[in-house]
């Protein structure tokens, strides 16, 4: 099945390909990070995944945008106050998205004003709360009205990890089986956990050398140790699953830390390598390493990209200031305009 025709069964009972001309949707999708990875496809064009993955989602940081229709004659993007050029990849894949849902008989074009306060393309999940964020917006501009679960579907279509960012707190993307992957979309997982704490420790802001896309089929293609990849994952999965309705962190964080090691040293076996990692990364890792044998409950995991994600909880939160100082700290379970202090209370 090809995304086109994904679309059109979600939507075909409806008059949606008609935008509203004189309408400005907005929207707002946060970033996710899986404490589970995604890393691998059964079905690259409908970005099906091998394997469940279970994330959570990062607040304020995230993707805003306000999209329209635009009265040039191609589609036009401002990112973060800059034109995007139409031939960058940035603005082609756009385009090749937004065509999913270009079905009226006349011709048109969309106009986005996009704010990501998180970096474009470091291994922060910028795709993922980019295309979320256009859906939610889609949804308004046609006046859909779809289901979560739909929407969810839909992101997906633009990236895998973008059915995750359709809520904030945790939530799981169930792999599914059906092959128009109509079973695989995320589920929000009914957990709050105000104490839960992850720092950002951004080494670099630059787009990664080679994409999670190409990174994931060559790794899956390529790696020896990817066969055992799906069974740690299920295993990994269950763990922090049970974790999470227990609020038991160390097995949360500890969890979600192997896993990430694993998907990297799967990577690291493909041909050719991939490793992500700058002397930055492996310091701070080493660091982490030493603060738990210290006694400090700090943990990381780490995506596509160099930078880390600490994980840890409030009553550590001025020990992970005074040992990583540019770290910036996102604290997922409270509400916009909350922030924590170096005492531990919510002010």
């Amino acid at each position: 099945m090809k995304p086109s025709e994904v679309v059109y069964f979600i939507l075909k009972e409806k008059k949606l390909f008609t935008p509203q001309s004189d309408c400005i949707a907005r929207a707002y999708a946060p970033s996710n990070i899986a404490l589970c990875k995604y890393w691998g496809k059964r079905d690259q064009q409908l970005n099906l995944p091998v394997t469940s993955s279970l994330s959570v989602s990062l607040g304020d940081r995230g993707s805003y945008v306000a999209l329209s229709i635009s009265a040039a004659s191609h589609d036009t993007i401002i990112l973060n106050g800059n034109p995007v050029e139409p031939v960058s990849a940035f603005a082609k894949r756009f385009a090749i998205f937004m065509d999913l849902f270009r079905h009226s008989p006349a011709p048109f074009y969309f106009h986005a004003e996009i704010i990501s306060t998180i970096p474009v393309g470091a291994g922060l999940a910028s795709s993922a709360c980019g295309f979320a964020s256009l859906v939610l917006a889609l949804d308004q501009l046609f006046n859909w009205q779809l289901t979560p679960r739909e929407l969810s579907i839909l992101a997906r279509l633009g990236s895998g990890s973008a059915s995750r960012s359709l809520w904030s707190g945790f939530v799981e993307w169930q792999c599914g089986e059906r092959v128009d992957g109509m079973d695989s979309h995320g589920i929000p997982l009914d957990v709050i956990w105000p104490d839960l704490c992850i720092g950002l420790l951004i080494f670099t802001d630059k787009e990664k050398p080679i994409s999670s896309r190409v990174a994931m089929q060559c790794t899956l293609e390529t790696s020896p140790l990817y066969h055992d990849w799906p069974q740690h994952v299920a295993h990994d999965l269950a763990l922090i699953k049970q974790a999470i309705i227990q609020k038991d962190f160390n097995l949360l964080a500890a969890t979600a830390e192997a896993n990430a090691v694993a998907m990297h040293a799967t990577m690291q076996s493909a041909v050719p390598a991939i490793d992500y990692c700058l002397p930055a990364t492996r310091a701070a890792m080493e660091k982490v390493w030493q603060l738990r044998k210290d006694g400090i409950a700090v943990y990381f995991t780490q995506d596509a990209g160099s930078n880390l994600k600490l994980l840890f909880l409030r009553h550590d939160l001025a020990l992970v200031r005074q040992n990583f100082k540019h770290v910036e700290v996102v604290t997922p379970f409270l509400s916009s305009g909350e922030a924590i202090d170096d005492e531990h209370k919510v002010k």
